[in-house]
């Protein structure tokens, strides 16, 4: 036993100090030269900037560390999209975020931050904050268009476009929903503010009871203006969505719907009919009230049972006299049993 110690000995010595050279190895690494990513500032203020602009911005930065800079990823936010030349920055050299985003559509305070991830061991996630303020460039009057089908051009007004900072512009186009609505304008014309008398097309916005005007503008901070549009219907059905609650197939049940007109002439509904075989429907019963007309009739739900399904969705269509036709949402929620396991358990 006396002739073994020796070697245990040395083992343990030899043991020993691998342990220490490689903390030693380990301690140089961690102290060796390395990356530094150092920005201007943390918090950048962009000032104010106009509603639905486009901007493009550069955050500077330079490795101010001795060994080479290694970008991973930066971290933005909805709307806002962060590019870089490259990845890898030598020690002292310069680089730059670029950062594209879009301003909101109305005033306010837009604020939102991006993280920088490198191998600086010292700060490897870098937040910056960023602020600007939204401010209106361009206004325009109506803010909104009330139209009706029963007045001439459908009673559109004139609509004045101006920039708010004096700042000339042009308009580069007009489009609208079915264009339904058209205005002339001159593209090489710039101005301060503009009146556009619009022409509207009657016929298209009987199928179209609401949309938006848009406008290309020239102007750097007010790209375009989105103008939206109501015509008041010929007529108003109420309720607008027919619900069958616990409905079952070949179960009529009787609801009451009333079709009001805007326009001073009383609806004749003639019949009412399904355009699926989801639904039977007829009219039992119908009055004349105050601008239009109440009805009181009976829907047959038809569509079998399909388990796992409870709703079951059709369209009514109320004909009224002189060929018009008038259509209505129908929803049937098929009643459903729950198990008798689950019914003995509240008995007991």
């Amino acid at each position: 036993m006396m002739k073994r110690k020796p070697v245990v000995l040395s083992l343990l010595a030899a043991g020993c100090l691998s342990i220490v050279l490689a903390g030693c190895e380990s301690g140089l690494g961690s102290k060796g030269p390395s990356p530094r990513i150092t920005f201007e500032k943390n918090a950048y203020d962009f000032g104010e900037v106009g509603i639905n602009t486009k901007r493009t911005d550069q955050i500077p930065f330079t490795n101010t560390g001795e060994a080479l800079l290694k970008i991973s990823d930066v971290e933005g936010c909805c709307g806002v999209n962060v590019t870089l030349d490259k990845t890898e920055f030598a020690p002292g050299e310069t680089g730059l975020l670029k950062m594209d985003w879009t301003a909101k559509p109305k005033p306010t305070t837009m604020m939102w931050r991006l993280v920088v991830h490198s191998n600086d061991r010292a700060n490897p996630e870098v937040t910056l904050m960023m602020k600007a303020t939204l401010v209106q460039r361009i206004t325009w009057e109506p803010k909104r268009l009330k139209l009706f089908l029963n007045e001439d051009n459908a009673g559109c007004p004139k609509l004045t476009i101006r920039s708010l900072d004096h700042r000339a512009f042009s308009i580069n186009g007009l489009k609208s929903t079915a264009d339904c609505i058209t205005a002339d304008y001159d593209p090489s014309t710039e101005a301060t503010e503009f009146v556009l008398e619009p022409e509207v097309a009657v016929e298209k916005l009987q199928q179209n009871l609401q949309g938006s005007l848009s406008l290309d503008l020239s102007h750097p901070e007010g790209r375009e203006i989105i103008i939206l549009f109501d015509v008041l219907p010929k007529y108003t059905i109420d309720p607008k969505l027919l619900v069958m609650f616990r409905a079952q197939p070949g179960k009529p049940m009787v609801k009451k719907i009333k079709v009001m007109s805007h326009y001073g002439q009383i609806p004749d509904v003639e019949s009412m009919t399904s355009k699926s075989d989801t639904f039977a429907v007829k009219v039992l019963r119908q009055q004349v009230i105050p601008n239009g007309h109440e009805l009181e009739v009976e829907i047959t739900p038809l569509a079998p049972v399909v388990e796992g399904k409870t709703i079951y969705t059709g369209t009514l269509c109320l004909n009224l006299k002189g060929g018009e036709e008038l259509s209505i949402t129908c929803n049937a929620y098929y009643a459903t049993s729950r198990p008798k396991t689950e019914l003995k358990s509240e008995a007991s």
